[in-house]
């Protein structure tokens, strides 16, 4: 995670004590605010809580190439969850520190309110766990006074920095319109520029002596979807590059160039100590292949190499060395990686540092060298004889062949397969010869699922009473696997269990219920329980009502809305889930009506569904696939059918019919 990275956002207002009690004083906004009270409101619903009116980023690059940004807001408050903007947030470290912070409130009556830096609060960064400890990120959080309805809010900060790469971001949509939004860049002479636009037509800027400035106007907001695609992928944004002149370095142009620069962090931080030869000895000198060598180290730095962020400075990028990691037995995800590589160089076996963001779509085919990952796995160089059959998350790449994808921060994913997350993303490859962005491969639909069959026994009165086992692999064997790992009470584990019935019974008692294969990632995750369920069954004179699909649902809702879908719809991985479930009819009854079954497939996505009498037991099999990861919004109102026929499905009964009075019932 690149931390020097300019971060603003104003987010939902904190307590007042946390923030510390209001200032008293009062100060007048500057002229750009004021300018924003007679500034028409952009085009808006009665829904919309705030507006944007105006938004100015200024970059001055300095002949050294340290960078100030100066950047300010302001925005008025239309609805009470529109207060929400008057909490600022700045995030800095050592290497972007503020110069300069305000805030500001010009109410619609009364005096301004100003704020200063002194007035606001230093705290860790929110939101992730440890950050007090493992990381010099931190955050400064001002809250506005008056923030309400009628009010507008603005702040203006100043931050120095010497990046990285010389590149800058303008992020000019939000989730609330845009009046107005400038951009301007300020160069030393003979320095050169390049920008790259995404999710936004290109724009030419307006040009002074070395200053070049962009505006846009009258931007609509992003509404927020459930399952939208990531924030990077949507969002209008310019990539705004910059180099000094010929003979000069000329920074990070390509991803080739970002790949030997990450390179030249890691290079002396791969060598291996006498304890590192040692370890890996001890756990490949009796494994007879190559694949189980490989294996053997990839889980001992999976399992024994506990997770601890530490991200302090270049610490953001740069590994901690392989000896230090392995020493202490402890490393965040690139120094997981990079002790992983060093293991592997010790069996002759060539890997390489993948950098990724685990949001798909943050990074895309179209994106220019960005810092903008946050997580770091291995792609292992397979021999050319070694049988890859059984290895799923494998690509060929042009120069260095095949290509195993391994993640070893997740223990929960065994070798040879990726979470849903990072199939079909992409990532730079780090290779000694520079970056190469790669797709990484989407595993196939059997690699991902349940399997569910159940045997069930339903008596006259409607009770029924039966086993179900299930097998889970992929993602649907890691969530549950997280959901247990940390239970220390047998009552407790029974709790996903309970949740997958309560779903779909509306009574029900889990008579028992054990796991297989917690523990065992490379085998699936099975559970085996018992449950009993009174009143499932429905009665109507001479009939009983049956649901042939006892338990699991794949209804989903979120489609149904008053608003047409604006951005597509993001699957987390390919998927196929299949249940059998057979219930043993009670004496005296037969088989009136069965449901139709259901045969739907839409492309991205298949149902099939199929109830039947196999003598004097129902028989309901049922199949669902995703087989794309993303749909177009395009296509979303056939995705809505699509769950509409599920849902449908779901509540469809099978009719039985008395043939037998109770009263004779055993008597023949």
């Amino acid at each position: 995670m690149d931390t020097r990275t300019v971060c603003l956002t104003m987010l939902a207002a904190c307590a007042a004590g946390v923030l510390g009690t209001q200032p008293a004083a009062a100060g007048g906004a500057p002229a750009w605010m004021h300018a924003q009270v007679v500034a028409p409101v952009p085009a808006h619903d009665e829904k919309t809580d705030a507006v944007m009116l105006y938004s100015e980023t200024i970059l001055t690059v300095q002949p050294n190439g340290k960078v100030r940004r100066l950047h300010r807001e302001a925005v008025k408050i239309l609805r009470p969850d529109g207060e929400a903007w008057g909490t600022v947030r700045v995030y800095f470290d050592p290497q972007s520190r503020i110069v300069d912070l305000h805030a500001w409130c010009i109410p619609a009556s009364g005096n301004d309110y100003e704020i200063k830096e002194k007035d606001g609060v230093e705290s860790a960064v929110l939101g992730v766990e440890g950050g007090e400890l493992v990381s010099d990120t931190r955050t400064k959080i001002m809250r506005i006074p008056a923030a309400i309805p009628g009010s507008i809010v603005g702040y203006e900060v100043e931050q120095e920095f010497r990046p990285y790469m010389m590149v800058d971001e303008w992020g000019f949509q939000d989730t609330i319109p845009v009046r107005e939004a400038h951009y301007t860049l300020k160069l030393p002479p003979g320095w050169t520029y390049k920008t790259n636009w995404l999710n936004h037509a290109d724009e030419s800027p307006t040009q002074a002596a070395g200053e070049w400035r962009w505006s846009i106007n009258d931007l609509k907001a992003i509404r927020v979807e459930k399952y939208m695609p990531s924030w990077q992928g949507i969002a209008g944004n310019m990539v705004v590059a910059f180099a000094p002149p010929t003979g000069q370095d000329a920074g990070i142009q390509r991803w080739r160039d970002l790949g030997v620069w990450y390179m030249t962090l890691t290079r002396e931080r791969r060598n291996a100590s006498a304890e590192i030869k040692q370890k890996v000895a001890e756990l490949t000198s009796s494994v007879p292949t190559v694949l189980g060598k490989m294996q053997a180290l990839a889980s001992f730095v999976q399992s024994d190499i506990r997770y601890v962020a530490i991200e302090l400075g270049i610490g953001g990028h740069q590994p901690h060395a392989a000896a230090e990691v392995f020493s202490h037995r402890y490393g965040d995800c690139k120094d997981k990686a990079n002790l992983l590589i060093t293991m592997l160089k010790e069996i002759g076996v060539d890997s390489y540092a993948v950098v990724i963001n685990t949001v798909r779509g943050s990074i895309t085919s179209t994106t220019p060298p960005d810092l903008n990952f946050n997580h770091a796995i291995v792609a292992f160089a397979l021999p050319p004889e070694l049988d890859a059959a059984n290895l799923k998350a494998t690509l060929v790449q042009p120069k260095l062949g095949r290509l195993l994808f391994f993640d070893p921060t997740d223990d929960l994913t065994p070798f040879g397969f990726l979470s849903g997350g990072l199939q079909a993303n992409y990532g730079m490859l780090v290779t000694p010869e520079g970056g190469d962005l790669v797709k990484l491969p989407q595993l196939g639909l059997d690699t991902n699922g349940t399997i569910r069959i159940g045997k069930m026994t339903l008596d006259e009165k409607g009770t029924l009473r039966g086993d179900v086992h299930e097998v889970r692999s992929g993602d649907s064997a890691s969530y549950q696997r997280g959901a247990l790992r940390s239970v220390t009470v047998d009552t407790d584990r029974i709790k996903p269990v309970e949740a997958m019935a309560a779903a779909s019974l509306s009574t029900f008692q889990i008579v028992k219920a054990s796991v297989g294969n917690l523990r065992a990632t490379d085998r699936p995750f099975e559970w085996h329980y018992s449950l009993e369920a009174e009143n499932y069954a429905k009665t109507t004179g001479d009939l009983l009502l049956v649901r042939p699909r006892v338990i699991g649902t794949f209804v989903r809702g979120f489609l149904e809305t008053k608003e047409p879908r604006q951005f597509p719809v993001e699957f987390e991985g390919p998927e196929r889930d299949t249940d059998l479930f057979e219930i043993n009819l009670p004496a005296g009854f037969e088989v009136d009506e069965l449901p139709p079954p259901v045969d739907v497939d839409v492309g991205f996505a298949a149902y099939h569904t199929k109830t039947e009498a196999v003598g004097r037991t129902l028989r309901y099999t049922r199949t669902i696939e995703f087989k794309e990861l993303s749909v177009p919004a395009e296509k979303a109102s056939q995705l809505k059918e699509f769950y509409r026929t599920i849902a449908g499905d779901e509540r469809n009964s099978v009719v039985l019919k008395r043939v037998q009075p109770p009263a004779t019932q055993g008597k023949e």
